[in-house]
């Protein structure tokens, strides 16, 4: 089954937690903090691997967690960091932030990575919290949790050559006979449901790949027939193959189908129309078609080159391919894909982060959320007076204090971080 747009949950490992302990030894009554850092969590990368062609493996697996660090240890050890979760996805894949929108990644060759979550690092041990002031601390952090999102992964077919056109004007014939791919031909609309690659070799040993897509309609590109699904997949191709029914044995008029086509290829992006094309005037075998053919070429103001052939008896194919490869020499192999950014760096306004949001509770208590707030939260280590400590200073430099009383807290009042409840004490 091909699949080519498949919506996951991904997230990131949390970094182990950090280690309060002292040394105790013989003869050493003042050993000190030896609680060790605790190691950072895994990545979630994305790889290329050329051998996959399909986003099948995302189908029936949605959720992807990586591991933790591993906490601290004593004697001063560094926990272990987590080795990154690889997941293997198609050359010409896009991820994107499901929420934002945001392109994270467009790979495009071989072995590319792309962190799209990074991990959380290690939580400090007390070794790192000791002072003159205080040389046996009992503080350690918890580690930073790993950035979680939803994501949309795209797949858009890495083809050279990608044969556009009505409904059942030949494309799979076409590229049945040029090539060694065998899709499925019947004499019904959408046929062909999927994409269909093909390598396609000149008698001069050259190559190229085509792509015959799922045939397009009038209104596609807002989601009619199938072309909305598909039409993502030509962004990537460098060379179109406009196929055109010229006998019209559908009654349609060819010249209308040529501007209906080039319509909705404007409409889902106006930078198609700039690649190259060629016109395939197919079913040239049909008595009608040699007459439709001259009032086409009548009819056409576009310097496309014009094609006759008939995939059904094998004519002028040899012509065909010969002229899309010396085409595709002419292209440079890779072009900018569509949705990368210009060369030079634009800096845009990010407005600053809010550090945390107060609320209030149905039951009266006042709700502390911000993603600032909650990192630092799960950070802290709640078994222990002095971290709790340590993060009510943390907060009090936050303005957090101050900022309740504006909204009338008084001694005695509930707070609550998440799942937690705190007493409000002036």
């Amino acid at each position: 089954m091909f699949v080519d747009q498949v919506k996951v949950y991904v997230k990131a490992g949390d970094g182990g937690n950090g280690l309060a302990s002292f040394r105790r030894e013989k003869y050493v009554p003042f050993g000190g903090p030896s609680g060790g850092d605790g190691g950072n969590g895994a990545d979630v990368v994305f790889e290329v691997d050329e051998g996959l062609s399909t986003l099948m493996d995302f189908r029936y697996q949605r959720h992807f967690k990586a591991k933790h660090g591993e906490n601290g240890m004593s004697k001063g050890q560094h926990g272990k960091n987590s080795d990154p979760m690889v997941l293997k996805v198609p050359a010409g894949t896009t991820i994107k932030d499901d929420e934002t929108g945001e392109i994270l990644a467009d790979l495009t060759e071989h072995q590319q990575q792309a962190v799209i979550c990074k991990g959380g690092r290690g939580g400090r041990g007390n070794i790192r919290f000791a002072t003159a002031k205080n040389p046996a601390p009992e503080i350690a952090e918890n580690g930073e949790p790993g950035i979680e999102r939803d994501i949309v992964i795209e797949l858009k077919v890495m083809a050279d050559v990608g044969l556009v056109g009505f409904p059942s004007v030949g494309k799979s014939t076409l590229l049945s006979v040029v090539s060694a791919a065998r899709p499925k031909i019947a004499d019904y609309h959408f046929t062909t449901l999927q994409p269909n690659l093909g390598m396609v070799e000149t008698e001069d040993q050259r190559s190229f790949v085509m792509a015959d897509l799922p045939g397009l309609i009038e209104g596609a590109h807002s989601g009619v027939g199938l072309g909305h699904q598909f039409l993502r997949h030509i962004e990537r191709t460098r060379l179109i193959v406009h196929v055109i029914d010229m006998a019209s044995t559908e009654g349609r008029d060819p010249y209308e189908d040529f501007l209906t086509i080039n319509e909705e290829l404007r409409q889902f992006d106006e930078r198609l129309l700039d690649r190259p094309q060629i016109i395939v005037a197919n079913k040239m075998d049909i008595p009608e078609a040699e007459e439709q053919l001259a009032f086409f070429k009548e009819q056409l103001t576009e310097d496309y080159p014009v094609l006759p052939i008939s995939a059904v008896t094998r004519n002028g194919l040899r012509e065909l391919v010969f002229m899309i490869a010396d085409q595709l020499d002419a292209i440079p192999k890779f072009t900018t894909p569509v949705e990368e950014a210009p060369e030079r760096i634009v800096y845009k306004h990010q407005a600053e982060e809010i550090p945390f949001v107060i609320n209030r509770a149905d039951d009266g208590a006042y709700v502390l959320s911000g993603r600032r707030l909650e990192k630092l939260f799960k950070m802290t280590d709640l078994t222990r007076d002095e971290s709790i400590q340590r993060f009510s200073r943390q907060m009090r430099a936050m303005g957090i204090d101050e900022a309740l009383r504006e909204r009338g807290a008084k001694d005695g009042d509930t707070v609550r971080i998440m799942k937690y409840e705190f007493e409000f004490i002036e």
